[in-house]
């Protein structure tokens, strides 16, 4: 390499570093507090259920509703944004799913909390998906996994920090001001989602020609790369050509098994573990914390191993298999408390890092306008897992009195979703 190489490959590298470290704990951050309160619901269970009277039925159908709402309203959610800009849209839908969550603490009857899982579905759709496509402005595919394997670690992240949070919680306000452990904690974690949306409103750029800390030089680069990468796609969709493509469809069917194993895992993780022989909510939500660490480690090793062997689909498959035999172990293991734990932190660590891995697929073939509702209806319709993964394990569970068989159930799921991957022509994603 020239010394006029080596130059501008150190100054491609520290830019992308720049870029990398204005956006990404941002982003992380936003994630985190989305991704907690969609999921404290499986912790607010350990109380709520008894001093409510739910079933295991209704609990899992309301946590299942919040991705009917979310189904309805995530494609015109990441349409809007792509033509009004990331920066308003997304602190608008942080704000809305702050007040929603809140609200749950005056859930007294099923139909409220059906009514609230519902709303707060619709409050956040767009999101994900959304961050999924604001990324494409900024980073080429031959960096994607890696960026979204980063923005990623906010789903173990919450769990790293949230479950000892929400346990801990739940336990010190229990009775505060008259008012249920499980009550305070819907409040409490509600909170900094408001304050970080009125943050992004004024912290994110919609694009590169936007951000005033990039050099021009800088822009030029960061421009010309994406542009380069477009030019690699295959085709420029239409929306009305991409819902007829079948590789759409085929990327909802992968995805769809990494939301049921995702869903499958999260909210029933404080029930495996209490099922494992843990007692008392501060020392389960302690232990939680044991394989979402495992899952962050996991995201990042191999995500950055995908994108620099180019081969995403084995990557995937290898993840989606390990948590599927790793989740119907910990569900075999019973109360062998040190087994089960260790099982759920290999599941953990297949399982969370599935989901950044597909990401890399749909990104390399879809761009513009189609790349927005794209990337929103892979998301929406995979998503009908995280309705059908809690409600079908809840309906079990009250039927067999055990988490195995809806356990094994997702197992299978996320096995299908192996073999589908693995099916996608290489040629098409793996560059």
């Amino acid at each position: 390499m020239t010394n006029s190489g080596a130059a501008d490959a150190a100054f491609e590298a520290a830019t992308y570093r720049k870029v990398t470290a204005r956006l990404l704990p941002i982003l992380i951050l936003c994630y985190l507090v989305a991704y907690l309160d969609r999921v404290n619901i499986g912790f607010a269970r350990l109380q709520m259920m008894d001093d409510l009277g739910f079933s295991e039925t209704v609990y899992g159908f309301g946590a299942g509703i919040f991705f009917l709402g979310y189904f309805l309203f995530e494609v015109p959610s990441n349409i809007i944004l792509h033509r009004v800009g990331a920066r308003v849209w997304i602190g608008r839908i942080m704000i809305t799913w702050g007040l929603v969550s809140g609200s749950f603490m005056f859930v007294k009857t099923p139909a409220m909390f059906y009514s609230l899982r519902f709303l707060l579905g619709l409050a956040e759709a767009g999101f994900y998906p959304g961050i999924i496509l604001y990324l494409t402005y900024w980073f080429p595919s031959s960096r994607r996994a890696r960026m979204t394997s980063l923005f990623m670690t906010a789903i173990p992240i919450s769990g790293v920090f949230g479950g000892p949070l929400s346990g801990w919680i739940m336990q010190t306000f229990a009775g505060t001001g008259g008012w249920d452990g499980w009550q305070w904690l819907f409040l409490i974690e509600a909170i900094p989602s408001i304050v970080l949306g009125v943050v992004v409103i004024f912290y994110l750029d919609n694009g590169i020609r936007h951000a005033a800390w990039l050099t021009e030089p800088e822009k030029l680069l960061l421009e010309r790369r994406v542009a380069e990468d477009a030019s690699t796609v295959t085709a420029h969709l239409s929306i009305r050509a991409m819902f007829a493509d079948a590789r759409i469809w085929l990327m909802c069917l992968i995805y769809f098994s990494c939301a049921v194993g995702q869903y499958g895992l999260t909210f029933w993780m404080p029930v495996l573990i209490q099922s494992a022989g843990v007692k008392g909510v501060l020392m389960i939500g302690i232990l939680t914390a044991v394989p979402y660490a495992a899952g962050a480690l996991s995201m990042l090793l191999l995500g950055h191993s995908a994108d620099r062997r180019r081969t995403r689909r084995a990557h995937l498959a290898f993840a989606l298999i390990l948590g599927a035999v790793a989740l119907s172990a910990s569900a075999m293991a019973g109360t062998q408390t040190v087994l089960a734990i260790g099982c759920l932190t290999l599941a953990a660590a297949g399982i969370l890092a599935a989901a950044p891995l597909f990401w890399s697929l749909p990104t390399a073939i879809l761009r513009g306008t189609a790349a927005a509702a794209g990337i929103a209806t892979i998301n929406s319709v995979a998503n009908l897992g995280g309705f059908i993964s809690p409600t079908v394990v809840g309906r079990l569970r009250d039927l067999t009195g055990s988490t195995e068989a809806g356990m094994f159930a997702v197992s299978a799921t996320l096995i299908m979703g192996a073999i589908v991957a693995l099916s996608i022509p290489g040629k098409l994603v793996d560059r």
